[in-house]
């Protein structure tokens, strides 16, 4: 498995998800790594759960290299 690497178009979208809910936009940034090569993502919602506090040491604090654009 290939890592995750972000691309501007990403970043971008992550940014706007970010400034509305931070918890969604970390929820996108987890299901992207997820992701196989298709963007197809087999899991259920207690997976998603644990996933993320295990990912995430805080859910809502920015998630992307590079700080938190303005």
């Amino acid at each position: 498995m290939k890592p995750f690497t972000s691309s501007r178009r990403f970043r971008r979208e992550y940014n706007r998800i970010f400034r509305k809910n931070p918890a969604a936009a970390n929820v996108f940034l987890l299901l992207a790594e997820l992701a196989d090569e298709k963007g197809q993502v087999v899991t259920d919602e207690r997976e998603i759960q644990r996933l993320l506090a295990a990912r995430f040491d805080d859910c809502r604090a920015y998630q992307l290299p590079m700080g938190a654009k303005r």
